[in-house]
């Protein structure tokens, strides 16, 4: 089973982080790897990576930093996953960007398996294609008032 990489789960904190902070201005890398403890020269290799992409813009002099290019809205996981870490596909032989037959494979046509992670496959990138960055925020903040909600000092429970 893949993981994601230590850099993609970076990526998307930083989104998160230059996401909530949108209308306040660019953000400084050493602010957003201090706030997120993410190491700042790994960081900075990260957000030139997502600016070389059109997900960030940046700004130098004084009041830059990075910026999200595109809304919250517009920036989904799959996009950042695949960016980072190449295609979703648990096997070769069912990835659109990166098809390969597998050697073992007797006849593609009609195996069982490429069947099933073609499935997987599909409800795996349905999900990610169509999870974008505020969505993330949106159930982090739901779930976030729902402990607080739940916390012994209010006395409520849900």
């Amino acid at each position: 089973m893949r993981v994601l990489s230590q850099k993609t789960k970076y990526a998307l904190r930083a989104l998160q982080y230059l996401a909530l902070r949108r209308h306040e201005g660019p953000v400084l890398i050493s602010d957003l790897s201090e706030d997120e403890k993410i190491p700042r020269k790994f960081l900075e290799l990260i957000l030139l990576e997502l600016k070389n992409n059109g997900l960030l813009q940046s700004k130098k002099g004084k009041g830059g930093g990075y910026a999200l290019r595109k809304a919250p809205a517009e920036i989904t996981l799959g996009q950042v996953i695949r960016l980072f870490d190449g295609p979703v596909a648990l096997m070769p032989c069912v990835s659109e960007s990166a098809y390969s037959a597998c050697p073992e494979c007797h006849d593609e046509a009609i195996c069982g398996t490429r069947f099933f992670m073609k499935e997987v496959l599909d409800a795996t990138a349905k999900i990610l294609d169509g999870t974008t960055i505020a969505d993330v925020l949106s159930r982090s903040q739901l779930l976030e008032s729902k402990r607080a909600l739940s916390s012994p000092a209010t006395g409520y429970q849900i």
